[in-house]
């Protein structure tokens, strides 16, 4: 009723101070607002730097430890590197041992070989010798009947020099194909024969190196096995290197059991659907479990330093696998045998 009362003047005084006076809570409102809003920019601008701050510090740590990093990953490349040309340097050696040490071998047992007609040869000229002397006396004295005799047994002799001769002939012969052959260059090859022959050059060579040792030697070779293609110096290698092996197994078993011991080698061929199947069985010392794994892997040898390099099976594994696309296969068990299997793909007829 108050309102009612109060003039038109007075109801508009009253709206305008009203309307002031919201305005200026509206501008209060406002300017507060937009106080609050400055102080949170000025808040983020400040976090802002700091965070700026913060990433660079980071940077340059980062930057450093990068450099660091860089610095002993660069001394470690060096080292890397001077074992690595160490290392290559130790395994040419190692090569070329393992080949001075086969070519030892070989020329061991080609020498027995070559040996043993000559020796023939040598001792049955100087029995004719002999013979031809008593010959002269014989027939100086007339007895026809011991002069026949004595000419029938220098007959004897002289087929004997000649055919052991055949023999020292052939051999030198074979040294000398071999020495022809074109190395890498795969020819049909007698596997059969190959196994025997270089069978017979490691047993030789052992033998060289341990005078008293015998072995039982036995072959089972499939006549109907068809020539392989390869290089016959490659697989003479792997032969020689596993005959080499074996032997050294035989002896070691036999060294430490004495003469109830017999040692045995068994060497087998078997043609198979498009491959042949060689095994080399020996029944020494065999290889522990634990290190059966490693066999192949280059520089390890279960000999003691200085009898072996550790090469001979991991260039044979290399050989038969990569030159071949064959495999080979161990079976062992520790104080009973030692059995390795070579599959070689195809076959020539």
């Amino acid at each position: 009723m108050f309102l009612f009362n109060l003039t038109i003047e007075y109801r508009v005084i009253i709206g305008i101070s009203a309307m002031m006076l919201l305005f200026a809570r509206f501008l209060i409102s406002f300017i507060t607002s937009q106080r609050k809003k400055l102080q949170y920019h000025k808040d983020l601008q400040r976090l802002n730097d700091q965070q700026q701050q913060s990433l660079q510090e980071q940077n340059i740590l980062l930057e450093q430890r990068v450099r660091e990093r860089t610095t002993e990953l660069i001394h470690q490349k060096e080292a890397l590197q001077a074992s690595l040309t160490k290392l290559k340097i130790t395994q040419n050696q190692l090569v070329q041992s393992e080949k001075m040490a086969a070519l030892g071998e070989l020329t061991a047992g080609i020498a027995h070989e070559i040996q043993n007609p000559l020796n023939f040869v040598n001792n049955f000229s100087e029995v004719n010798a002999d013979l031809v002397i008593e010959l002269k006396e014989e027939a100086q004295a007339g007895r026809i009947s011991d002069v026949l005799m004595i000419v029938e047994n220098l007959q004897q002799n002289l087929s004997k020099v000649t055919h052991h001769g055949g023999r020292a002939s052939a051999i030198v012969r074979g040294m000398l194909e071999h020495s022809r052959s074109v190395v890498g260059q795969k020819q049909p090859v007698d596997i059969n024969a190959l196994a025997q022959e270089h069978l017979w050059l490691s047993y030789h060579a052992t033998q060289l190196k341990a005078p008293a040792f015998r072995a039982t030697l036995t072959t089972d070779f499939d006549a109907d096995a068809a020539p392989i293609p390869a290089v016959a110096q490659e697989l003479g290698r792997v032969l020689l290197n596993l005959f080499n092996n074996a032997f050294y197994a035989l002896c070691q078993r036999q060294q430490a059991e004495g003469p109830t011991y017999k040692p045995v080698l068994s060497v087998s061929t078997e043609q198979v659907t498009n491959a042949l199947v060689l095994r080399v069985h020996d029944n020494g010392t065999g290889i522990p479990e634990k290190v059966q794994e490693k066999v192949f892997q280059p520089f390890f040898t279960t000999k003691p330093s200085g009898e072996g390099t550790g090469l001979g099976l991991s260039l044979s594994y290399d050989i038969i696998t990569k030159s071949y696309g064959g495999t080979i296969a161990l079976e062992t068990e520790e104080g009973q045998f030692t059995e390795f299997t070579i599959i070689l793909p195809g076959g020539m007829t």
